[in-house]
């Protein structure tokens, strides 16, 4: 006994569409017709399509099936290649598994990117926001770096991201006396620390005045002045010349923050860069 289109269908879990669609690029043979013109379907039409689902749920495309009968070289290296497709995408999904258990282990958020999910929550938000920029801009040098800098914290770290916007003077310059110490202490510990344009992934100009533009959105002028007379300290320590001076006093007694062409990678915290 014969089945019609119909019957085919339901009894292969598909659909009338799917049929006619493996008909009309030659993946399923067509049956014979009786004489009223319908078709008449047998189980080698049943099998057929049995396997053309089979194989659509292991993950290969029409046109591969279509490129092989089910057997021989050309099936084994479809195969192969499916299992190699199928091992990467599960590398994939178990990283993205990994990134989200530490999301949820450390209750952190997506603002900062894999690997400081643990330090996430001790760090200012122009902290965060700028790790998350470098590490656009930074190879994984840089970013181990960024991790060492953030798991470790001092108490100056407090004071420099609670500084408000108009700081006087006298506070600016006790905190970067007390900021150079530290600043010196991360370089010697941390390579990128006193210059991360080396480990840029494209070109260093652009990633340090994107540095250098985030700066400027991120940190209030009162900090940057911190920072950029903090170097000044090291720099008087090292006797090197540093184009800070002007500035420095224009950037803070002014409201504003000054964006240089060149930035220094700097701070007693995680993600912080100070202008030259």
């Amino acid at each position: 006994m014969a089945w019609s289109t119909r019957e085919l269908a339901d009894l292969a879990g598909t659909s009338i569409k799917a049929i006619r669609h493996y008909h009309a690029i030659d993946l399923l043979e067509e049956p014979e017709r009786a004489s009223n013109g319908y078709k008449l379907y047998d189980t080698r039409h049943l099998v057929g399509l049995l396997r053309i689902r089979r194989l659509r749920k292991l993950g290969m495309s029409l046109a591969q099936i279509a490129a092989t009968d089910g057997s021989g070289d050309g099936f084994a290296d479809t195969v192969r290649a499916l299992d190699s497709e199928l091992a990467a995408s599960i590398e994939r999904q178990q990283a993205i598994r990994a990134e989200l258990a530490d999301l949820l282990h450390h209750h952190a958020s997506a603002d900062v990117p894999p690997g400081f999910e643990a330090v996430a929550p001790s760090l200012s938000d122009a902290d965060r926001a700028m790790i998350m920029v470098s590490s656009q801009l930074f190879g994984d040098e840089v970013l181990q770096d960024m991790r060492g800098m953030s798991a470790s914290h001092q108490e100056v770290d407090a004071d420099f991201n609670g500084l408000p916007p108009d700081a006087d003077d006298v506070t600016v310059c006790d905190l970067a006396e007390r900021l150079a110490p530290v600043l010196r202490s991360i370089r010697e510990a941390y390579p990128s620390a006193g210059d991360p344009g080396p480990f840029a992934l494209g070109g260093e100009r652009d990633a340090m005045a994107t540095v250098g533009r985030a700066l400027s959105d991120l940190y209030n002028p009162a900090q940057l002045a911190v920072l950029r007379h903090a170097h000044r300290i090291l720099a008087d320590v090292h006797g090197t010349r540093w184009r800070t001076g002007d500035a420095d006093r224009r950037g803070h007694s002014s409201g504003r923050s000054s964006r240089s062409r060149s930035t220094r990678w700097t701070s007693s915290g995680p993600g912080a860069y100070a202008p030259e």
